[in-house]
């Protein structure tokens, strides 16, 4: 990063972790005129296709991994069902944001809004004048929260090294070549399903926030939209594009999910990779998963970064700040990898941060944005009904999903007490 002082304005939120600081959009474009919804230019943009592959890179990630113990968490028929709603109303949250964000570049005249700046906008046309006069919090809001998320996708990343390295570690050289065969997990848990009948249809409802924790958190990539949608081409094909991403994710999350747990039952883990045979096969698999997730730990913190780093600098004498930049970034880094050490177990990370942070993001501010976005040019009592139903649901997940997985934290129960391999450091 240059050393010139970095000012807090030059922050643009790249919630998407698929954008590069040279392809995002910058609000100084001069040919913006009103009524038009600017775009990237030919060179830069997108095809629906690309946009439909970076969509489904922004969705499926480790939380996908986690689902099949989400759904024990919840049981074999409540926990698919519940993730079919979550990711319903996770999809049509992410179709208001977009919403919100071309109606306001459209009223405010600007040429592209990234998320913050959207909830900052939206509170402006709010009908009360305290809300107005305090919506530059809206942007405060979701810049804290999508700091909480990075940081806590990077620990994530920091204990699933942890679980995947240290059973790939123990592979006898001589078990045969690394090969690559992504699609390795779901042919080994299709093969010999046992009998479901000893699952529970529902489980405790005391582990059920854990599952919506995970559930949210894998659902969570409403910070992927906006940027992509700004990219595409023919923006105008982008809802489209988006509810068949989405589709796609779901399906995948489901079927995963169920389909891991009807293979191992009670003993499923935190990551399902963590269940595969130790053969050369399922190793290089994780191997592949390790280091793909190693190279994405940049790419998730630079949000994180992208927002402090530039609030810190610019608080200290221009000849500090590449050392101080580089410090607050070792610091964070740091940081990261004492709470993945401190925190036990992988699946108590995932359902802790999707609850604090990701349903925060996902389920409740999109909804209360389009109540305040149009509330004045009117809005029918059921869409504020629906968008009140929603923020709720979200608030009430945030609350008892954060409240169990601190507990879980604190006092383990005796059935799932199992500790990652970063324990090992303390």
């Amino acid at each position: 990063m240059s050393t010139q002082r970095l000012r807090n304005e030059d922050y643009h939120d790249y919630s998407s972790t698929d954008v590069s600081p040279e392809e995002s959009p910058s609000e100084g474009l001069g040919n913006f005129s009103p009524g038009s919804y600017q775009r990237l230019g030919e060179n830069n943009s997108t095809t629906w296709f690309q946009t439909l592959i970076h969509l489904l890179k922004g969705n499926i990630g480790t939380g996908l991994l986690g689902l099949p113990l989400a759904v024990r968490n919840a049981g074999i028929l409540l926990g698919p069902l519940s993730l079919l709603v979550i990711g319903i109303v996770a999809v049509h949250c992410m179709g208001i944001l977009v919403k919100c964000a071309r109606h306001l570049c459209l009223r405010m005249n600007k040429p592209f809004l990234d998320y913050g700046d959207t909830v900052m906008y939206g509170l402006e046309c709010s009908p009360s004048s305290w809300i107005r006069s305090h919506s530059h919090w809206g942007r405060h809001i979701v810049d804290f929260f999508l700091i909480v998320t990075q940081l806590g996708f990077c620990c994530v990343y920091f204990v699933f090294l942890a679980d995947n390295f240290k059973q790939a570690c123990q592979l006898q050289l001589d078990q045969g070549p690394l090969l690559c065969f992504l699609n390795t997990i779901y042919q080994f848990i299709l093969q010999r399903i046992p009998d479901p009948h000893h699952l529970p249809l529902v489980a405790s409802w005391k582990t059920y926030p854990l599952f919506f924790g995970t559930a949210v958190f894998a659902f969570e990539g409403i910070g992927v939209v906006l940027p992509l949608e700004n990219k595409m081409k023919n923006s105008q094909k982008f809802p489209c594009i988006l509810y068949l991403g989405m589709t796609i994710v779901t399906v995948l999350y489901i079927s995963l999910g169920s389909l891991g747990y009807l293979q191992f039952g009670a003993a499923i883990k935190a990551s399902i990779t963590l269940n595969l045979p130790n053969c050369w096969l399922y190793q290089t698999v994780k191997l592949l998963y390790s280091i793909g997730i190693f190279f994405t730990y940049a790419l998730q913190f630079y949000v994180a970064a992208e927002i402090m780093v530039p609030v810190i600098v610019s608080r200290v004498p221009e000849h500090c700040t590449l050392l101080v930049d580089l410090c607050v970034r070792t610091a964070m880094v740091c940081i990261t990898c004492v709470l993945a050490i401190l925190i036990p177990r992988l699946d108590l990370v995932l359902s802790l941060v999707g609850s604090m942070s990701s349903s925060a993001l996902a389920l409740i501010i999109p909804p209360l944005l389009e109540v305040t976005t149009f509330y004045e040019e009117g809005l029918s009592p059921l869409t504020i009904a629906k968008d009140v139903l929603i923020s709720i649901f979200g608030f009430v997940g945030f609350v008892v999903g954060t409240y169990e997985s601190l507990c879980e934290l604190i006092f383990p129960s005796h059935s799932n007490t199992s500790t990652n391999s970063t324990s090992a450091f303390i």
